[in-house]
């Protein structure tokens, strides 16, 4: 059984060796590929260092950040079409043990499934999202699985995440769940929730100022996302994935002006996260 595994890392000097330590990197047929991107911290260094002397764990330095950029570098440079699955971890997050085995398993007693997500196992809101994610059958980018056959598919097809899109589990899911099609094929038993894999990730912690800084950075991000979906979702709905753009950005001037902020707190975070698409859109224009 080949397996490949993308460990994404962005500014992780801090968590990236907690995260290799709670991987099962002597795994054999199984290559771990941390895919340090963007980052101007530790996180080579330390991700080197800890993976010192594994033969399966191979560290790649790339300069182009943003996850979604980076999937694609990794599905479609990277591997070989030989995985009989492809896992796919974020580098903040500490895996249980076993998860690799029981996403690999999952896949392999389930052949019409093209994914199976890895369930949270920490956070004051634990219970709902795993109950959620047996009922919708969605993903978390922190922990999931995608087969090998499926990922073939995509290879074959040259389909490609926006490279701004900001986060990979949303759209993945859709491609899963509609076998690459569009959303009038969608099939809900092609997403496995699977009981046996688990992450935690890091808790904000209400006495450290960098977990805060952090947290806020995630909501403008989440805010971004939320109106990326709303392009991507009617992209997925009308025409499938056919129609993606390379970037998301060379649609925000047609969709702007029908947004505004939602009421309420998370309405600063979209305020944010709009001005942050308006100046993308700005920046293009003068490249």
């Amino acid at each position: 059984m080949a397996v490949a595994v993308a460990i994404f890392a962005h500014q992780e000097e801090r968590r990236i060796a907690g995260c290799l330590g709670s991987l099962p990197l002597d795994r054999p047929d199984t290559i771990f590929h941390v895919l340090v991107n963007g980052t101007t911290d530790r996180t080579v260094a330390r991700a080197r260092a800890a993976a010192a002397g594994r033969a399966h764990v191979i560290v790649h330095d790339i300069a182009a950040g943003g996850k979604s950029r980076t999937w694609n570098h990794f599905v479609h440079h990277l591997l070989t079409d030989t995985e009989d699955a492809v896992i796919f971890l974020d580098g903040d997050a500490q895996i249980a043990p076993g998860s690799i085995d029981a996403l690999v398993a999952d896949l392999a007693a389930h052949p019409q499934a093209n994914a199976a997500a890895g369930m949270p196992v920490n956070g004051r809101e634990v219970e709902t999202y795993r109950r959620n994610l047996r009922i919708e059958r969605g993903i978390f980018g922190d922990l999931y699985a995608l087969s090998g056959r499926f990922v073939a598919a995509i290879r074959a097809s040259g389909l490609r995440l926006p490279d701004d899109l900001v986060g990979d589990d949303g759209l993945v899911a859709s491609w899963a769940h509609t076998d690459l099609a569009s959303d009038a094929d969608w099939q809900l038993e092609r997403v496995l929730a699977c009981e046996g894999a688990g992450f935690a990730c890091e808790p904000v912690g209400l006495t450290r100022p960098l977990t805060w800084r952090m947290h806020y950075k995630r909501l403008i991000n989440y805010s971004v996302r939320y109106y990326q979906n709303r392009i991507v979702s009617d992209i997925m709905s009308r025409v499938g994935p056919a129609g993606l753009p390379r970037e998301l950005v060379s649609l925000y001037p047609d969709w702007l002006p029908r947004w505004r902020p939602r009421p309420g707190p998370i309405g600063w975070f979209d305020r944010k996260g709009l001005a942050r698409m308006k100046a993308r859109v700005a920046a293009t224009k003068k490249a």
